[in-house]
């Protein structure tokens, strides 16, 4: 028995095809989306995950509820583009699979619909051939062999064999007439004369033609009323009636009557009926009677073509004509024709469905046989496709990013999932409540050996330099405490494994890497729908991992209620297994979720790169005059110069004229400029870039002058780093040293270094290789700067300001992390020592958790009681 709509289970792979509206889906896509955000979100914050982890595992749920619910509601859409695109080349088997309810679903029927109406009148073009290629050479062979007779004077009566001939021709010429007007009509260039017509004269007209009168079969014509006069095209409908009845005949047994009637029984309307006695139709072929060649008996003697034609006519009157009743073998076939008694003076376009009758819609010239070409065409016009063909549209994924980032011939890459799904259970197991050391360092290690073993790029020198700056700084997470540090080197390592994998050389290419990296989750779902589809069919992989899970959930669920019924069961638990906790497990869950996502990601971007080397600034609009850009440059280069005169006086005039000029001391005129030093520094960098895209460099001379203007503002660019760092050097020895100082000359020295990269770059006006070496140049300072190891060397300066000035200010010291334990244990006085060593390092302390930073601080800290007066006492 079969199911009803409301009886039918939900499909999971198409959870909302019961919902009968388009609007409604979406409606529940976007509600749930927010739902599941907002409770992942409240699941986080109540679980204590940090925001960082949280926004990422809640876009991560949103995204994959919305592709859960989605599935299905564009699907069909997809799959009418193919089958549209499969047709325009001919092939009309495709069909659209429709499960849904709503207008998408309707849609997807009715191009079943549409293509099945399209097929079969493929099917009856190329029965059209067939039949009248068949239906013209039996005429014509009988004549060729006739004639061929009369010509060897074999036969022995002309007249006979001239008479048969003639007959041939007779056939011949009404099949050819029935085509003609067959292809008339279907054209719509078949315009009528509409002029009253007596129906009692049609019917006799029609019923007397030779081709209607039959001696074994009697013809009864009935008009109610007998004036009855409608306004038609005589001859059309005589050529209707002549149809119906010559069917009718043939198909009548010898001594029965057909009965051909017609009457008004509506306003505004009239009939016609023709009803026989014959065999019948049998109820399957009902729907081929009106089509071309839609023969029932190929023995009959008809071409096929009557009763279509005859249908066309009906409809250009604007009326209809079909079965009204098949009965059985015992009761033979009625014939109604439904028609207005003045049909509009119109001539039907071509493809224009006419007007329908009470019994439901006629079909008009619109299913008419159409070339192939015309609907090869048609289709691909439909599609926005060139006339040549063409792929039919892509998926949302392959469409959103298109020839941004193509994806060609990709299988499944389960050691990318697989290894993906282990770093995530490395990282969910090893990261949460430990600080940065070993267990982050074991991470980072497996998760870029499974990213550099899938990349394409792998053996390049690039990538290998790249792969050996990354491990060391790396190795800053088991050398140093320092958390911000640590977040700067991986922010490094971010934009070396993104330029490796992608192998970016230019500026805009380097920068965009790591956006590659995050739009890579997106990306790389259709490959990951693959990969889980591949992996579905396996026979034993599932089974297992079902078996798993439902194993660790009956350990959890029982284990946990004995262990908590069993003071001796619990203790044995608590020696076996850790702390998970319900904040605990939601915490692993997310860092198992973020962690493996980066790393899969990441994978995607090594195993299909991007090409954004190709993405480049467009081409600037060089200006025509050299003065246009000399000016302003050249006012920059002169406050330069104003600059350097200015440091030089300073340099010869000594602190007494900076008093008597200025009226402040070194230390305070030292301490007002850096800021702006260094933004000088950095727009001096973009006043180079800006100059070299906009400056003319067509000849020799225009080159030679762009080298010596932007050499010189380079020149003149270093001496304003230098003068950024001797101040930045006399204020920490006024006021003392922090590392945001120390990071700030680092990052000066960057800079510099920058320019002086600028200056060899000039020599060739070539600077390809820049962006890769200023990468490299920023690497290589984190590195030196970690293995100065920041926060001791700012502690020691400080104790040495100490013991040459008397100068401490303990609280910033106290603010330092284990990294300047050593130091300050070392050399300050017992007390001081107690007010100025890092609080707050009771952290747990196991294998997973070792650093080097913090090892040496619990090495070098001694139990030390505080101050009498406690810390308020502390300088």
């Amino acid at each position: 028995m079969a199911t009803s709509v409301h009886e039918r289970p939900i499909d999971l792979d198409r959870p909302l095809d019961g919902v009968g509206s388009i609007k409604a889906k979406l409606g529940l896509l976007v509600g749930a989306s927010i739902v599941v955000a907002a409770l992942v979100s409240q699941v986080g914050d109540r679980a204590g995950v940090p925001p960082w982890l949280t926004v990422p595992v809640t876009i991560v749920a949103a995204l994959g509820a919305t592709q859960w619910l989605a599935r299905g509601m564009t699907a069909p859409l997809r799959e009418m583009t193919r089958a549209a695109t499969r047709m325009a080349d001919g092939d009309y088997r495709q069909r659209v699979t429709a499960t849904s309810d709503d207008e998408v679903g309707r849609l997807a029927r009715a191009f079943n619909s549409m293509a099945d109406d399209i097929a079969s009148a493929d099917r009856q073009r190329r029965e059209l051939v067939a039949m009248v290629s068949h239906e013209l050479r039996t005429p014509l062979t009988a004549q060729r062999a006739l004639l061929e007779n009369l010509a060897d004077g074999v036969v022995r009566e002309p007249e006979v064999a001239l008479r048969a001939a003639l007959a041939q021709s007779e056939r011949l010429s009404a099949l050819v007439t029935d085509l003609l007007d067959l292809s008339r009509i279907e054209g719509g260039a078949v315009p009528l004369d509409l002029r009253p017509v007596l129906v009692t004269e049609l019917l006799e007209q029609a019923v007397g033609e030779p081709s209607a009168r039959n001696e074994r079969v009697l013809v009864e014509t009935v008009v109610e009323p007998a004036d009855l006069v409608v306004v038609a095209d005589r001859g059309r409908l005589v050529q209707v009636v002549m149809n119906l009845v010559d069917n009718a005949v043939r198909h009548s047994p010898e001594g029965a009557v057909v009965r051909v009637r017609a009457g008004s029984a509506q306003p505004g309307r009239w009939w016609l009926e023709v009803a026989d006695d014959g065999p019948g139709i049998p109820l399957e072929r009902s729907s081929d009677v009106f089509a071309p060649f839609g023969t029932l008996d190929p023995t009959g003697g008809g071409t096929g073509l009557g009763l279509a034609i005859a249908r066309w006519i009906c409809e250009l009157h604007g009326g209809s004509i079909d079965l009204v009743q098949v009965l059985d073998s015992a009761g033979g076939t009625r014939v109604w024709a439904d028609l207005p008694l003045e049909p509009a003076a119109v001539r039907l376009a071509p493809g224009v469905a006419t007007s329908a009758s009470a019994d439901g819609p006629s079909r008009g010239p619109a299913s008419a046989v159409t070339p192939p070409t015309a609907r090869a065409s048609d289709a691909r016009a439909a599609l926005g496709q060139p006339a040549g063909g063409g792929t039919p549209s892509p998926p949302f994924v392959e469409g959103l990013f298109g020839s941004l980032w193509p994806e060609h011939g990709l299988g499944p890459t389960r050691l990318a999932l697989f290894g993906s799904v282990g770093v995530g259970l490395t990282g969910a197991a090893v990261l949460p409540y430990r600080p940065i050391g070993l267990g982050v360092l074991v991470v980072l290690l497996l998760g870029g050996g499974l990213v550099l073993a899938v990349s394409r790029r792998r053996s390049r020198r690039w990538t290998i330099a790249s792969a050996a700056l990354c491990l060391a700084l790396g190795s800053l997470v088991v050398l140093r405490a320092a958390e911000w540090l640590v977040v700067l080197a991986l922010f490094l390592v971010g934009f070396l494994v993104t330029t490796a994998l992608t192998d970016a050389r230019r500026v805009v290419a380097v920068l965009a890497g790591p956006v590659a990296w995050v739009l890579a989750g997106l990306r790389g779902l259709p490959l990951l729908r693959r990969t889980l589809a591949a992996l579905s069919g396996h026979r034993l992989l599932w089974p297992v991992v079902r078996t798993v899970v439902v194993s660790v959930i009956a350990l959890v669920v029982f284990g946990g209620l004995f262990a908590s019924a069993d003071p001796v069961v619990g203790s044995w638990a608590g020696q076996l297994v850790p702390d998970l906790g319900l904040d605990s497990l939601v915490l692993r869950v997310f860092v198992l979720v973020v962690v493996g996502g980066i790393v899969l990601a990441g994978c995607y971007l090594a195993i299909n790169p991007p090409p954004i080397d190709e993405l480049r600034v467009p081409e600037a609009r060089r200006v025509s005059r050299a003065w246009e850009w000399l000016v302003p440059v050249g006012i920059i280069l002169l406050t330069f110069l104003v600059f350097v005169v200015a440091q030089a006086s300073v340099m010869w005039g000594g602190h007494a004229y900076v008093k008597r000029t200025t009226g402040l001391t070194y230390a305070d005129y030292v301490h007002q400029g850096f800021g702006q030093l260094t933004a000088a520094t950095l727009l001096t960098l973009v006043t180079v870039a800006v100059t070299v895209r906009k400056a003319p460099r067509g000849t020799a001379g225009e080159r030679l002058r762009l080298r010596v203007v932007l050499g010189a503002l380079c020149v003149l660019s270093l001496v304003v780093v230098a003068s950024a760092l001797f101040r930045m050097t006399v204020y920490q020895q006024a006021f003392g040293f922090t590392v945001l100082r120390l990071v700030v000359d680092a990052f000066e020295i960057w800079l510099g270094f920058l320019i002086v990269l600028v200056l060899l770059a000039g020599v060739r006006l070539q600077a390809r290789w820049l962006p890769r070496a200023a990468l490299v140049a920023a690497a290589v300072g984190v590195l030196l700067l970690g293995w100065l190891n920041p926060e001791a060397w700012v502690a020691q300066h400080n104790i040495d300001r100490y013991r040459a000035t008397g100068k401490l200010d303990t609280a910033y010291l106290a603010s330092l992390g284990p990294d300047a334990t050593p130091a300050i244990m070392a050399g300050l006085p017992a007390d001081l020592a107690a007010c100025s060593v890092p609080r707050g390092q009771d952290l747990p302390h196991d294998l997973l958790s070792w650093n080097l930073g913090r090892a040496r601080a619990a090495g070098a800290h001694v139990a030390a009681a505080p101050p009498p007066n406690g810390v308020a006492a502390c300088p």
